[in-house]
């Protein structure tokens, strides 16, 4: 007798070998909504308080926001946290006590070290929605020195490949952070394929933005995430127009 369809996945996905891919499906994280914002909280954060699940490594915050339109982030401190935010639709303006005033576009990346303290506002100055990924980053220190910056990458520097939009200071990223981590994006056309080595001692920490993919024989759709744990590498395919962002980092 053939082993049974849910049993032969449920090995795949949780005891293949020494391997793990854990699938975190959008319908089981928290939900809040302020009215002007709604959010999707990877993480325990702000009302949602869970003590089994706080982080992943180093990636203490994920945040999957829509900010309605005329709404925002007033003025509000941060300390010892690298801040990373990732915009999918719309555009956010940021302003901050460093003297730096922004506006960002899909596909765009700010960066902000927290570091001894800075205080900083965001803002959606439009009539229309703005979709943003808020991501924060665990210091490898604390009390640095408060750093900001901004990419303006182009969608077609993406398209069919993986864009990697942050790094370490010892990466090749445009945007470089304290902590060692590298972020990459993605948006691939339907049927296509890419892959990822991932190094002995890294994990992963996958998001499906927009679209569907199969990782490693595992699928995603839109809002859905994945924690990646002793894989060598990462095979995607986009099963249909596919908008995806990760995260390698040192494993726990």
């Amino acid at each position: 007798m053939g082993i049974n369809p849910w049993i032969r996945l449920f090995l795949k996905i949780n005891n293949k070998g020494n391997k793990m891919l854990k699938k975190l499906s959008k319908e089981n994280m928290h939900l809040s909504n302020l009215g002007w914002l709604e959010s999707r909280f990877h993480f325990s954060f702000a009302d949602y308080r869970n003590y089994d699940n706080m982080n992943f490594g180093v990636l203490r915050v994920l945040n999957d926001d829509i900010i309605h339109g005329n709404s925002g982030f007033d003025t509000h401190p941060h300390k010892d946290m690298e801040i990373i935010s990732y915009v999918v639709k719309g555009e956010i303006s940021h302003k901050d006590s460093m003297g730096n005033e922004r506006t960002l576009k899909r596909g765009q990346v700010q960066y902000l070290s927290a570091g001894t303290g800075i205080l900083h506002s965001e803002h959606n100055k439009s009539n229309e929605d703005l979709r943003l990924l808020q991501i924060w980053i665990l210091p490898p220190e604390n009390n640095l020195t408060p750093i900001y910056g901004q990419e303006n990458y182009e969608e077609s520097e993406a398209k069919n490949t993986l864009l990697n939009i942050v790094s370490s200071q010892k990466g090749d990223s445009r945007v470089k952070i304290n902590q060692d981590i590298n972020m990459y994006v993605s948006q691939v056309e339907m049927g296509k394929n890419l892959s990822y080595d991932i190094e002995d001692n890294r994990q992963v920490y996958f998001v499906q933005i927009e679209g569907s993919s199969s990782i490693n024989g595992v699928e995603l759709n839109h809002g859905d995430a994945m924690e990646i744990t002793q894989e060598n590498v990462l095979h995607i395919k986009a099963i249909s127009d596919s908008h995806f962002l990760f995260i390698e980092m040192k494993k726990d």
